[in-house]
């Protein structure tokens, strides 16, 4: 750890207080996968080097990259915290800024502290032509100061929305990693939804809320337009340690228009039968899509509507026909019940395998109430609600993920 003097205004009298520089290493990381060395510091990955080398998609990349769930996790009695990054956020031509990613500070399990940094990278995408333009900027800092004067576990959840490169981390005290706790890994794949799109705030996407309701471990790996059923996604999950596992799949599918029913049902049994390889006894939940009216019945791909874009509004319909489901294309009702069929015969050999219909998260009802603002992902209201009832579908007694009674 190296030390140095609290920086001072020009015209002020220095203070007694010296800053610790702690280095940025993987056991003060959870939730990440990989930890990348860059010019700058270090980069979180939620999916390892080998996995990142077999798909030189560029959505993929950027997603992964975003640490959803991703946090600093360490032991210390510092007040006063200090965390330089290099962020880098998406913006759109034509509309207006996004709005900035926030870190959210936990002592004790408690938010206790939000803030966000300036500066930073800005990825410039063009919806109308696909082409995307990467403008660079400074460093950032994201300062938490008046912290209890006590020995805490502090968690500093990362941005779910931008990618974010750890610089420095500074504390007026020492700092530890924080010992691991006696909670279950929840591991758990899906799409944007899933990584937090348009939630909040880290700690408020689904994912988050649910575990901790559920008083689980987190290990995010939604990845946003990329829950493709991707063989090295499922080779990944088989070989990280985790006590519950789910995996939400169809949105993805429909909106990117990868592949046909034919191909649909042997990906979904080949996806699963890797994660029994790793994990042959886990509790294993498959939910299936939300619900999306422009999706119900009405395959992909998803396009984007700019009608709305100089408003700051990007929206999305449906491309597809329905005509086309006798040829096989998929639509969610498609998925649903092909994957409630594949569950019940894989069940009948598995009795750690379950499922949920998406439905019962976010359904028509829920539309009418908390309609989805671009025609595709929740926002932060809707995060709450879905969050709040799969921690009781899944986590509550009688539910897969409810803990065994001794």
């Amino acid at each position: 750890m190296n030390r140095r003097p609290d920086p001072v205004p020009t015209g002020t009298t220095p203070r007694a207080t010296e800053w610790i520089t702690t280095p940025i290493t993987a056991d003060l990381l959870r939730g990440a996968l990989d930890l990348e060395h860059t010019e700058h510091g270090v980069l979180p990955h939620r999916l390892p080097a080998r996995a990142r080398a077999q798909c030189a998609d560029g959505q993929l990349a950027m997603a992964e990259a975003q640490p959803s769930g991703v946090r600093l996790a360490f032991r210390t009695r510092a007040t006063a915290i200090e965390l330089d990054t290099l962020r880098t956020k998406m913006a759109y031509q034509g509309a207006p800024p996004r709005p900035d990613g926030v870190y959210d500070l936990l002592v004790d399990g408690r938010l206790a502290g939000q803030g966000g940094v300036t500066g930073g990278n800005v990825l410039m995408m063009d919806m109308a032509t696909g082409s995307a333009e990467t403008r660079p900027g400074p460093v950032g800092t994201v300062r938490f100061t008046g912290l209890p004067d006590r020995v805490k576990d502090i968690e500093i959840w990362l941005p779910h929305n931008e990618i974010t490169q750890l610089v420095a981390l500074r504390t007026d005290a020492p700092v530890d990693a924080a010992p691991k706790g006696g909670r279950r890994v929840w591991l758990h794949h899906g799409s944007s939804v899933s990584q937090g799109s348009n939630a909040a705030t880290p700690t408020t996407t689904w994912p988050a809320l649910a575990a901790s309701l559920g008083g689980a471990e987190l290990i995010n790996l939604g990845l946003g337009g990329s829950a493709l059923l991707d063989a090295f996604t499922a080779r990944v999950m088989r070989d990280t340690p985790a006590d519950l596992i789910s995996v939400k799949i169809g949105l993805n599918l429909v909106n990117a228009d990868v592949m046909r029913l034919r191909a649909f049902t042997p990906a979904v049994h080949g996806f699963l039968d890797t994660l029994r390889e790793g994990h042959p006894t886990a509790p294993l939940l498959v939910v299936s899509p939300l619900y999306c009216p422009i999706h119900e019945d009405v395959p992909g791909p998803s396009a984007p509507d700019f009608s709305n874009l100089d408003a700051g509004k990007l929206q999305f319909r449906a491309a597809g026909d329905p005509a086309e489901r006798a040829a096989g294309k998929l639509t969610l009702n498609v998925i649903r019940a092909e994957l409630s069929r594949i569950v019940r015969q894989r069940a009948a050999d598995d009795p750690h395998l379950h499922y949920l219909d998406g439905r019962d998260l976010y359904g028509e009802a829920d539309f009418v109430d908390l309609p989805l603002p671009d025609q595709l992902h929740p926002d932060a209201a809707t995060h709450r609600r879905i969050g709040e009832r799969f921690a009781k579908l899944a986590f509550d007694a009688g539910g897969p993920f409810a803990a065994q009674r001794t």
